[in-house]
C-alpha cells in the first residue's frame, strides 16, 4: 500500500512541470497589476537566428517554464526567446501596459500573437535612440489591447550583453500612472537628497581645503550616476541619444565610485601604511585597478568590461566595510558614523551585485537597496564629516589658545627676565663702563649691518635711506620719474594703550604683510621707518601708478580683520603719496618732506585716505586725494 502511495506522488511530481507550463496569466476584474515572470516559458536561441515562426513551432517540451518571482539568466553570449500566455476573463476589451523592468537590455523583439495570427511587432532596447520608444520612460512599455473573453500570447527575443533581466509587469494602464508618480517622487527625492550633500560638501571643501570633502564629493557624485544609468534615468534626462556611452557610464560610474570611496575612507578613518599596512595596500590596490578601468571603461565594450567591474565594485565594497569594523574596534571616534552609513551603502552594493550574479531574484528590494542604503549613507557620511570638522576646529582653537598662554608666559618671563638685567647693569655699571661703550659700538655696527626690521620682516629705516638715496640719484640720472608714499597708522597710540604692546605688535606685523602684498617689483621697496609709520618706495613709477598702489594698501588694510581674542577690529592708515621726477641728485629732504606734508594732509582731512602732493610749479594748489 506504502509503495502505491510512493508511486503516485512520484507520478505527481513529475507531472507537475506540465501541469505549470500550461497555466497561462488570467486578468480579471480584479487585476490592477500583474507580475508575470511564474508564468514565462523561456528558452536559449541555437547558434542560427530564430524566427517567429520555428520558435512558435517547438513543442512544450523545448521550452523552461521559469516559475520564479524574477527572470534572471545572468551574464552570457546567449539570446534568450521568452514566451507567455495571458487571458482576459473580462466581458471587455481593457487597454493595459507591459512593462520589462530593466532599461539595460541591448536589444528586444516583442510579438503579440492573438488566434494564431502576428497583430503586433515591436523592436525596442537601448541601443536606439531614446525618441524612438512606444512611450517615453525610462523602462521599456508596450501598450496591449486584450480582446473580451480572449487570449493573448507574448514572445520576445532578447540579446544583451548586460545581465540578462527581464522582469515583465502587466499594468492597467491608470494603475501604472499612479505607480509610476510614487516611483517618480521617490527618484526625486533621492537625487534631490544627493544634490544638496553634493553642493554642501563641495562648498565645505571650499571654505576648509580639506581634501576627505573633495574626495567624498567625487565619491556621492558617481554613485548616483552609476544609478541613474543602471536605472534608464540618466538615458531619458541627460544623454537621450548617446547609446554607446549609455552603456559605457555604467562600467566608467561603477568603478569612480570604488576609486573615490576608496580614497575618502583611507582618508577619513586614517588607514595608512603605518597602523594598517596590509589593508592600505589592498585598498589602493583596488583604486588602482578601478582607476584604469573607469579609464578602460571608456573605449573597451561593455560585455567586456562588466563582469571585472562588478568584481572590483564587490571587492571594494568589502575591503571598506572590513576597514571601518577595524577602526571601529581600534576605537577611532571618526569609524562610528563610518561604518554605520557604509553597512547601510554596501548592504545596497553587495544586493545589487548578488542580483546581477543571479545568487539573489530581482524584485523592489534587490533593484531599490542600492539607492535607499546610499541615501541613507550619504546623510550620514556628511554628518561624520560635519562632526570630524567640528572637533578638528575645536582641537585647533584650543592648541592655538594654549599656544598664546605659552607665549604670553615667555614674554612674560622674558620682561622679567630684563627686568633684573637692568637691575644688574645698573648696579655695575661704575665696573663695566668701559664694557658698555664697547658693547654700544659694535651694537651700532651690527644696527648698520642689519638691513631688515625684526619685528616686521621689512627693511629697516637705514637700509631704506641708503636705497631711497641711490633712487634718487638714480631718477635724477635718467630722468625717471620717483614715487614716494609714507604710511601711518591712524589712532595707533590709543590701539596701543587700549590692548597692550604685545598685541599692537601683532598689528604692525598684519600692515607690514599687508604692505607686502602690493610692493611686487625688485626695484620696489617697504621699510618700517619707525613706530608706526612705513615707507614705500616706487623707482620709475608716475603719479597715477603710485596713487593705485597706495589706494590697494589703504583698502586692503581696511578690509582685514585684526582678531583680537572674540571680537574682530579692522585698521585704517593715511597715505602721502610725493611722485617726481628730481631735479638734483641730493632731494631726498625735499622728497620725503613733501610725502609728509601729505600723509598730515590726509591726517587732517579724517584719516583713512590717500593724498598725493602737487608738483613744485603747482605746490599752492589743494593735494590730490583719492
Amino acid at each position: 500500500m506504502n509503495t502505491i502511495v510512493v508511486r503516485i506522488l512520484l507520478i505527481l511530481v513529475s507531472a507537475l512541470p506540465v501541469l505549470v507550463s500550461a497555466q497561462p496569466a488570467t486578468w480579471d476584474n480584479h487585476s490592477r497589476r500583474m507580475e508575470l515572470s511564474r508564468f514565462v516559458d523561456y528558452r536559449a536561441e541555437s547558434s542560427e537566428r530564430a524566427t517567429l515562426e520555428s520558435v512558435r513551432g517547438l513543442p512544450d517540451d523545448q521550452w523552461q517554464r521559469n516559475g520564479k518571482d524574477s527572470v534572471s539568466l545572468g551574464y552570457g553570449d546567449e539570446v534568450y526567446w521568452f514566451r507567455v500566455g495571458i487571458e482576459n476573463h473580462l466581458d471587455a476589451s481593457d487597454p493595459l501596459f507591459l512593462e520589462i523592468g530593466y532599461p539595460v537590455l541591448d536589444h528586444v523583439e516583442v510579438y503579440l500573437v492573438r488566434d494564431g495570427a502576428l497583430i503586433e511587432q515591436y523592436i525596442l532596447g537601448d541601443k536606439k535612440p531614446f525618441h524612438e520608444r512606444l512611450i517615453h520612460n525610462r523602462n521599456f512599455l508596450v501598450p496591449l489591447s486584450l480582446p473580451a473573453d480572449g487570449n493573448l500570447t507574448l514572445y520576445l527575443r532578447v540579446d544583451t550583453s548586460s545581465s540578462m533581466q527581464v522582469p515583465l509587469t502587466l499594468w492597467n494602464q491608470e494603475a501604472y500612472y499612479v505607480a509610476e508618480q510614487s516611483r517618480s517622487l521617490f527618484e526625486g527625492i533621492y537625487y534631490g537628497i544627493v544634490l544638496v550633500m553634493i553642493l554642501y560638501n563641495l562648498f565645505v571643501y571650499m571654505a576648509v581645503g580639506e581634501r576627505s570633502f573633495l574626495y567624498y564629493v567625487g565619491y556621492i557624485t558617481a554613485m548616483p550616476l552609476f544609478l541613474a544609468s543602471l536605472h534608464g534615468v540618466s538615458f531619458q534626462y541627460l544623454w537621450p541619444e548617446a547609446t554607446r556611452w549609455n552603456d559605457q557610464a555604467i562600467i566608467v560610474f561603477l568603478n569612480l565610485v570604488v576609486l573615490f570611496g576608496g580614497a575618502f575612507s583611507i582618508r577619513f578613518i586614517n588607514v595608512s601604511r603605518h597602523n594598517h599596512p596590509i589593508m592600505n595596500r589592498l585598498a589602493v590596490s583596488l583604486m588602482i585597478v578601478a582607476g584604469v578601468m573607469a579609464a578602460a571603461g571608456i573605449l573597451i565594450p561593455y560585455r567586456l568590461m562588466i563582469l571585472p567591474t562588478i568584481l572590483v565594485a564587490f571587492l571594494g565594497c568589502t575591503a571598506m566595510l572590513l576597514m571601518s569594523i577595524m577602526r571601529w574596534i581600534r576605537k577611532d571616534p571618526a569609524a562610528r558614523y563610518y561604518t554605520l552609513a557604509w553597512v547601510f551603502m554596501l548592504f545596497g552594493g553587495i544586493v545589487l551585485a548578488l542580483s546581477k550574479f543571479t545568487m539573489l531574484p530581482r524584485n523592489l528590494l534587490t533593484e531599490n537597496a542600492t539607492q535607499v542604503g546610499s541615501a541613507i549613507g550619504v546623510i550620514l557620511l556628511s554628518v561624520a564629516l560635519a562632526d570630524r570638522l567640528n572637533k578638528e576646529k575645536k582641537r585647533a582653537f584650543e592648541a592655538q589658545q594654549n599656544l598664546f598662554r605659552e607665549e604670553r608666559k615667555a614674554r612674560m618671563a622674558q620682561e622679567k627676565s630684563l627686568r633684573i638685567q637692568q637691575e644688574a647693569n645698573t648696579l655695575l655699571e661704575q665696573r663695566v663702563q668701559a664694557r658698555t661703550r664697547d658693547l654700544e659700538s659694535l651694537n651700532d655696527q651690527l644696527r648698520e649691518l642689519s638691513s631688515t626690521d625684526a619685528l616686521t620682516g621689512l627693511k629697516n629705516r637705514g637700509h631704506f635711506d641708503r636705497a631711497f638715496s641711490s633712487a634718487v640719484v638714480r631718477a635724477y640720472r635718467f630722468g625717471q620719474p620717483l614715487s614716494l608714499l609714507l604710511l601711518d597708522i591712524d589712532h595707533f597710540k590709543r590701539f596701543n594703550d587700549t590692548y597692550g604692546h604685545l598685541v599692537g605688535d601683532d598689528c604692525l606685523q598684519m600692515v607690514a604683510n599687508c604692505i607686502r602684498q602690493y610692493v611686487t617689483r625688485p626695484q620696489d621697496l617697504a621699510a618700517r621707518y619707525g613706530g608706526e609709520e612705513f615707507v614705500v618706495l616706487l623707482p620709475d613709477t608716475p603719479a597715477e601708478g603710485a596713487l593705485r598702489v597706495a589706494e590697494k594698501i589703504r583698502r586692503e588694510i581696511e578690509e582685514t580683520g585684526f582678531r583680537i581674542s572674540d571680537e574682530v577690529l579692522h585698521l585704517t592708515v593715511s597715505i602721502g603719496v610725493c611722485a617726481v621726477c628730481p631735479d638734483e641728485a641730493d632731494a631726498t629732504t625735499a622728497i620725503f618732506s613733501r610725502a609728509d606734508e601729505a600723509l598730515y594732509e590726509a591726517k587732517g582731512r579724517g584719516r583713512n585716505q590717500v593724498v598725493a602732493c602737487e608738483p613744485p610749479e603747482v605746490q599752492d594748489a589743494e593735494p590730490v586725494t583719492t
